[in-house]
């Protein structure tokens, strides 16, 4: 992608309050209301993008039960769909991770969606607890999360703000990211409890594959697959590919790890344009 053209796509943060949390969003694009703007520059396609945690920025969650488990962040989305997009609104979902597993489920729970393409990358959608990574998390986040959640009070609880800003910058620095928005909220107990908290329910919930909601939904799927990543192994890639011959079900030739966003953003955006085209030239 041209750089100039980059700078021309506007990114803006927003805070709204969603099932009763407070929800950060970043909008990409000239938009900044769906509903109410009937100008030219409206979309007629929303790419929708689930990434693979949840960071909360405020604890008063009354509206979605457990809108920090599993099933609540499913409703969660479900919810802004509901909320900030039109009905008619085509959509594009790209699910990371366990954002996969939320991808299929709201195509379970509501299969009336405007979806035309779901891409669901490095999917952890089945076995989780099984994984290489996996069978080190499920203890820590089932048996010891509780000790987690003590430690890193006690530890980050009375760290200065300064400090804590310091500590990600240098950590972005690190890993030669950018840093356009601040994720000072990661350095939150409630946000690491938080985590920890949706973690736990994954490995213990995220086991059978969806098989029915799979085949309902399979010619709008693009699965991918790493060959090196410990949460979601080349043999669950194998087993789903052999189930369902026919799907979009691609293995990843280029080593990508599962955690791409940090250095392999750039390829994964190349291959998801270049993989929307045909979608796009339809509408």
């Amino acid at each position: 992608m041209d750089s100039e053209l980059k700078e021309e796509i506007p990114v803006h943060e927003e805070f709204i309050l969603c099932g009763g949390a407070e929800t950060q969003v970043l909008k990409c694009g000239p938009w900044t209301d769906l509903f109410n703007d009937q100008s030219v520059k409206r979309p007629k396609l929303l790419i929708f993008i689930i990434p693979g945690e949840y960071k909360s920025l405020d604890s008063n969650a009354q509206e979605i039960k457990d809108i920090y488990g599993l099933n609540g962040q499913i409703e969660h989305k479900l919810a802004f769909l509901r909320t900030h997009v039109p009905k008619d609104m085509k959509l594009v979902l790209i699910g990371h991770s366990v954002g996969s597993y939320f991808t299929l489920q709201m195509l379970k729970r509501v299969p009336e969606l405007p979806v035309i393409r779901a891409f669901l990358l490095f999917p952890t959608i089945e076995r989780m607890s099984e994984s290489p990574n996996g069978r080190i998390a499920t203890p820590l986040l089932c048996w010891f999360r509780y000790v987690l959640y003590v430690t890193g009070y006690l530890l980050l609880k009375p760290c200065p703000e300064k400090i804590k800003s310091l500590l990600i910058r240098r950590g972005l620095q690190v890993m030669n990211l950018e840093n356009e928005f601040s994720p000072l909220n990661i350095l939150e107990p409630f946000c690491l409890a938080n985590a920890a908290y949706l973690g736990g329910q994954e490995m213990m919930e995220v086991v059978k594959r969806d098989d029915e909601t799979i085949r309902e939904h399979l010619c709008k799927l693009t699965f991918y697959y790493g060959t090196i990543d410990p949460w979601c192994p080349k043999e669950y890639y194998e087993d789903i590919k052999k189930d369902f011959p026919e799907g979009d079900i691609r293995l990843c030739e280029k080593n990508i790890p599962h955690a791409f966003i940090i250095h392999f953003n750039q390829e994964m955006a190349d291959m998801i344009a270049d993989s929307l085209k045909d979608d796009l030239s339809k509408m």
